[in-house]
């Protein structure tokens, strides 16, 4: 999970033009997933305008638990037209937080697609290259979708000095793209303690650190409380789990190199 897959097949496409939404690009939306983005702006986002962003958050993640892992469902790459996605039936970790921030933002369908756009792609230009293929280009990259709090969580942060899609055999992750050195800041996990568990905030999205020099993140998922303790909420593609499920927090991240939070407005 650490980018989102280049190209993917998907059953029952409805694709459209996007009229003012993405640049006319073309739109790959069934049928069934349209009438969930309607569903979950008018029953889970509408009727609580005015509280925080970050509750919105988590009670609109909580409308994927039990959704399939499915990689692979964008499409786009080197040689094959971009379109925007939207398809509910099967997430990866990244197209979920994509559709979640999406959402949150969202009136109807039409400024979902419009926010989609905007979120998943630099300028909202739908293009394989200009997609934001790595976490920390939610941050990176101009206009930001959140911002990078990790520093402010924890004395213990640590920094790294990255060359972004740069494989460890030489060449590229993402053809194209080119090299893109950035700062990461990160919390090692076990430097994870309740001073940080007590500063994350519902909502806050959560990446996995990569100690490849070539990736920021290996995985990303979504802080939420529930039953009194926080949980990391994820598309996993884990054999035994494959679906978007919550997991303890600390217990999930003490064993890994250490996380990336970023805080969306």
């Amino acid at each position: 999970d650490g980018m989102k897959r280049p190209v993917g097949k998907m059953l029952l496409l409805l694709m459209l033009a996007l009229v003012g939404a993405a640049r006319g690009a073309d739109i790959a939306m069934d049928p069934q997933t349209a009438n969930q983005v309607t569903r979950i702006v008018t029953t889970r986002v509408l009727p609580w305008a005015g509280e925080p962003h970050g509750t919105t958050l988590g009670r609109v993640s909580a409308a994927f638990l039990g959704t399939r892992y499915r990689a692979g469902t964008l499409i786009g790459g080197p040689d094959t037209a971009e379109a925007l996605v939207a398809d509910f039936s099967g997430v990866d970790c990244f197209t979920y937080v994509d559709y979640v921030e999406a959402l949150s933002h969202s009136r109807d369908r039409q400024s979902f697609l419009q926010n989609l756009a905007r979120i998943r792609y630099v300028g909202g230009r739908v293009g394989y290259l200009s997609r934001r293929h790595f976490f920390s280009d939610w941050f990176a990259t101009q206009p930001r979708n959140a911002a990078d709090i990790t520093p402010l969580l924890s004395p213990r942060y640590r920094t790294a000095q990255k060359r972004l899609n740069l494989r460890p055999s030489g060449g590229e992750f993402i053809p194209g793209l080119g090299i893109r050195p950035r700062t990461i800041n990160y919390i090692p996990g076990r430097a994870v303690d309740a001073g940080v568990i007590e500063k994350l905030k519902e909502g806050d999205y959560v990446g996995i650190y990569s100690p490849l020099a070539g990736l920021d993140v290996t995985h990303v998922g979504i802080a939420v409380r529930h039953d009194g303790q926080l949980w990391f909420r994820d598309a996993s593609s884990l054999a035994a789990e494959r679906k978007v499920m919550d997991s303890p927090f600390l217990a999930y991240v003490r064993q890994k190199p250490g996380i990336v939070v970023l805080r969306s407005p």
